[in-house]
């Protein structure tokens, strides 16, 4: 298992970008979490298979259509997931 902990930048919020996330971690049988922050940015936490995590960060660059990315900082995380759960704002 591989866990990595994304902050993504840009227009990301209030455009369904923690939908979309959540959505794609079913999609990619990951687990972890994502949450809107409150310097307009979205942070996540994704743990799977390096392939599958891969596959996550890809998704994370492109976003919903409504979104527009400007950035997505890529780094190693920690804990154990047993699900993906959006979380409250931070």
């Amino acid at each position: 298992m591989e866990t990595k902990h994304l902050i993504i930048t840009g227009v990301v919020q209030g455009v369904g970008f923690r939908n979309y996330v959540a959505h794609k971690a079913r999609q990619f049988h990951v687990t972890g979490w994502v949450r809107n922050r409150t310097d307009g940015s979205v942070e996540a936490m994704i743990q799977g298979t390096p392939e599958n995590v891969a596959a996550m960060i890809v998704r994370a660059h492109r976003g919903p259509p409504k979104s527009s990315v400007s950035s997505v900082s890529v780094n190693d995380g920690e804990g154990r997931y047993a699900e993906f759960a959006t979380r409250p704002t931070a």
